[in-house]
């Protein structure tokens, strides 16, 4: 396996593992009166994380699909660059630092959506790396 799939692997992991801080939030501060099968409880009864957890989640996974698509691109064709495996590397570090300071509540402005534009460059440059292959 590329040093590349094996990022897109630990970023998917990563991707699908965020649900959980959500789900113990949820159920840590139960809201009396309300179905959640029926529609989700407002975020209002929950403390600040929790919420601040399933936005970090709904990020990734928005940011993994493209950052997906692009490595898998990459592998079919064959493209693997220094510039390939750094942008992979910082691209999982990042999104590990992001969901991580977005939960606590530590990565406060501008330093997330300083992260969030960096691993945002590192898709971008993988896409470049397939254009000029």
């Amino acid at each position: 396996m590329t040093i590349e799939l094996t990022y897109l692997t630990l970023t998917l992991i990563l991707a699908a593992s965020m649900w959980i801080p959500y789900i113990v939030g949820v159920n840590m501060h139960p809201q009396t009166g309300i179905d959640d099968f029926e529609r989700p409880p407002p975020h209002a009864g929950f403390p600040p994380w929790v919420h601040r957890s399933l936005r970090a989640h709904l990020n990734l996974i928005e940011t993994a699909m493209p950052f997906g698509v692009l490595i898998l691109v990459a592998h079919v064709q064959q493209v693997s660059t220094p510039l390939t495996v750094w942008a992979a590397a910082a691209f999982f570090w990042l999104r590990l630092i992001h969901a991580a300071g977005m939960v606590s509540g530590l990565a406060r402005f501008p330093l997330r959506p300083i992260i969030f534009t960096l691993s945002w460059l590192c898709t971008l440059t993988i896409a470049l790396q397939l254009l000029l292959a």
